[in-house]
C-alpha cells in the first residue's frame, strides 16, 4: 500500500513537493447527484424557481468552485486550469429511480499534478448551489454518490472507477 504523501516522515502535514514532476496533459471526471421532491424538481425543469435559473447558476458556481479549490482545500496546489465541463441532467424517478439532478464535471490541466480535487469540488459546490436555490421549498434534499468518476495523465497514468 502507498503512503499519504501529504505527511512527511515525522507525520506532520505538508504540501507535496511536485518541481521535478513532468507537466501533462491531466483530465479527471467527478459526478454526484442531489435528490429532492417532486415538486421541487418540476420547479427546476420549469424555470420558475424564486432565485432563477437553478442550473445556469449552479454551474457558474461549479466552474468557480474548479477554480478555486486550492483556497478551500489546504494542500492543494493553485493549478492553470484550461477546461472546466459541467453537466447538469434532471432526473426523474421513472428513469433514475429518484428526483433530482446529476452533475458530471471534467476538469482539465496541462502540468505536474492532478485535477481530481478540482473535479470533485466542482460536483460538490453545484450541488449545494442546488440545494441553496431550492431549500425554500424543500430542505430535505440530499446530495449523494459524489465519486472520482476517471482520472487520466501523470506518472500513476488512468484510473476509471468501476463503481
Amino acid at each position: 500500500m502507498s503512503t499519504l504523501t501529504h505527511f512527511d516522515n515525522q507525520g506532520m502535514a505538508h504540501m507535496v513537493d511536485v518541481a521535478d514532476k513532468a507537466s501533462t496533459k491531466r483530465t479527471a471526471i467527478a459526478t454526484g447527484h442531489i435528490e429532492m421532491l417532486p415538486a421541487t424538481r418540476a420547479l427546476i425543469e420549469s424555470g420558475s424557481a424564486k432565485k432563477g435559473d437553478v442550473l445556469g447558476i449552479a454551474r457558474v458556481a461549479a466552474i468557480m468552485a474548479a477554480k478555486k479549490t486550492s483556497e478551500l482545500i489546504p494542500l492543494c496546489h493553485p493549478l492553470a486550469l484550461t477546461h472546466v465541463g459541467v453537466e447538469l441532467t434532471v432526473l426523474a424517478r421513472e428513469s433514475a429511480g429518484f428526483d433530482g439532478v446529476r452533475c458530471t464535471a471534467t476538469v482539465e490541466t496541462v502540468g505536474p499534478t492532478g485535477v481530481e480535487m478540482e473535479a470533485l469540488t466542482a460536483v460538490q459546490v453545484a450541488l449545494l448551489t442546488i440545494y441553496d436555490m431550492c431549500k425554500a421549498v424543500d430542505r430535505g434534499m440530499t446530495m449523494n454518490g459524489i465519486t472520482l468518476r476517471e482520472k487520466h495523465g501523470g506518472k500513476s497514468g488512468s484510473f476509471v472507477n468501476a463503481t
